[in-house]
């Protein structure tokens, strides 16, 4: 196979998480402004661990805009395809944090400029180019941009791309959850590499065991590897018969989990690129989950993620 100059590309959101931070004099709650968007959590996670990698959006022409170009620029991921719209505005998230350090989001999205990319727009040389291709549901949620979506995943395909993805479900932006079970099943019949949460799992597949709930997908679509998010019960993997699961890295200091499955795939995904997919062990998969572990573990006691992921040496100090 040729050499191929990226890494991993990712399509998809790129936004403004609104993320809690104290309070003023005046008791009015203080918000600060961190990069976010799940994709290219992923791809600042890669870049921490060495990898090139490239992101395909569209932010809005304004303060927020320029601040995400600059952002990713800064964690090392090409930004060159980062497109900008002239009309709309950059989408925005407001994450309200819960006592558990769970998540509750609103979104000023009705349009946002990641809903704005088109099948035109798409890089079909940087996908080609590239050796893992990565996206979520963010990007299909609406019409344009889904056909989007759909034309790089087939360009993929084409391309013998590895194809990673992650429903990352947000319930507040479908019309309705027939419409997003329709687009997940999608996303499972096309691709290599899942990485699912414990509640979407529960949703899609009506299963409360999370290995019946496997075993549903593996009955309809060929996934050569499966992982399961269990927060605070750590994370499993399904390969080729075989699950093995790993227990959380607790931490006293976690604040909030935002980015933490985003750090988890940045991690996993950098294994597979060291190893590949096709011949792994038992010990890769044990190992593999244990670095992602950590590495979510640590994301939990910062605020954001883009900008703030940890590097392996960080991980692996943390792991021990």
């Amino acid at each position: 196979m040729r050499m191929k100059k990226y890494d991993v590309t990712a399509m998809g959101e790129l936004l403004i998480d609104f993320t809690e931070n104290g309070f003023s004099k005046q008791g009015n709650p203080l918000f600060e402004a961190n990069p976010g968007g799940a994709p290219c959590n992923v791809l600042a996670m890669l870049s921490k661990l060495g990898y090139k990698t490239a992101f395909v959006g569209k932010v809005g022409n304004d303060i927020f805009g320029r601040q995400l170009k600059v952002a990713i620029e800064e964690v090392g991921i090409e930004n060159g395809f980062l497109l900008v719209d002239e009309k709309i505005h950059t989408t925005l998230a407001i994450v309200h944090t819960l006592e558990d350090g769970d998540r509750d989001f609103s979104f000023y999205r009705n349009p946002g400029a990641d809903m704005m990319l088109t099948e035109d727009e798409v890089p079909e040389n940087l996908i080609a180019n590239s050796r893992m291709f990565h996206f979520g549901t963010l990007s299909m949620t609406h019409e344009g941009v889904r056909a989007a979506t759909k034309k790089a995943v087939q360009i993929a395909r084409k391309s013998d791309c590895i194809i990673s993805f992650d429903p990352n479900l947000r319930p507040p932006l479908w019309k309705n959850m027939d419409e997003a079970r329709g687009q997940v099943l999608w996303g499972l019949k096309n691709c290599d590499i899942l990485k699912i949460s414990d509640n979407e799992i529960i949703w899609l597949t009506g299963k409360k065991n999370y290995t019946e709930g496997v075993r549903w997908i593996c009955e309809r679509y060929q996934i050569p590897l499966i992982f399961v998010s269990m927060g605070k019960d750590g994370s499993r993997a399904y390969y080729k018969g075989h699950m093995i699961e790993v227990k959380a890295f607790l931490n006293p200091n976690t604040i909030e989990t935002t980015g933490a499955g985003d750090t988890f795939m940045g991690c996993v995904l950098g294994t597979i690129l060291e190893k590949g997919l096709e011949n792994l062990t038992e010990k890769d998969l044990h190992e593999m989950l244990v670095f992602a572990n950590a590495g979510a573990s640590i994301i939990t006691t910062r605020k954001g993620a883009l900008r703030v992921m940890p590097d392996k040496e960080e991980v692996l100090e943390y792991m021990q």
